[in-house]
């Protein structure tokens, strides 16, 4: 999948280093709700687990090959989202250095008429921490609607009972 300026590809051992450098970022994971990285084997694992999965996709930037973020769909996260059945999650961030640049938008946009003309899925839900609205900003561009239901989670990283803005996109 790709558009004039990213591709989304699987994600490769390879990708480690460049996950790490992202990753070990606090206010990165913090915003998605996963702790730092604290080392490229760290990284190298998740890749290999979490990310190791034909609905998880690296996005690059064409201009320079090189990873900037992560966007994927699945079964719901460690959250309480109140996820209907079969509904699967949506979830994406890329590196501080490219916060603000609209990527994340069209990552959004690709995986979603990727869903539309791949699968029969009828909705997909997804949620951010009320301190990052830009995250849900990306999601209503595309027809995530705010539910009205706020989840509140200690399971993720600084959850605590953040609460998280629930939003769902119909078919």
């Amino acid at each position: 999948m790709e558009t004039e300026r990213i591709l989304l590809r699987h994600w490769q051992d390879s990708d480690a280093d460049v996950l790490y450098e992202y990753a070990k970022e606090p206010e990165v994971g913090e915003r998605a709700g996963w702790p730092p990285h604290n080392s490229r084997e760290q990284s190298l694992e998740i890749i290999r687990t979490v990310f190791n999965n034909p609905t998880t996709w690296a996005i690059v930037l064409k201009e320079t090959g090189k990873v900037v973020g992560a966007i994927g769909y699945g079964p719901s996260c460690d959250c309480s989202l109140p996820s209907r059945k079969g509904e699967p999650t949506v979830g994406y961030w890329v590196g501080k250095p490219y916060w603000g640049m609209g990527i994340c938008t069209e990552a959004l946009r690709l995986m979603i008429e990727h869903i539309r003309k791949t699968t029969t899925i009828p909705s997909l839900i997804s949620g951010h921490f009320i301190d990052n609205p830009a995250s849900g900003r990306v999601m209503e561009k595309y027809g995530f609607v705010a539910t009205g239901e706020t989840a509140f989670d200690n399971n993720l990283y600084g959850g605590e009972g953040k609460p998280i803005r629930v939003l769902r996109l119909e078919f």
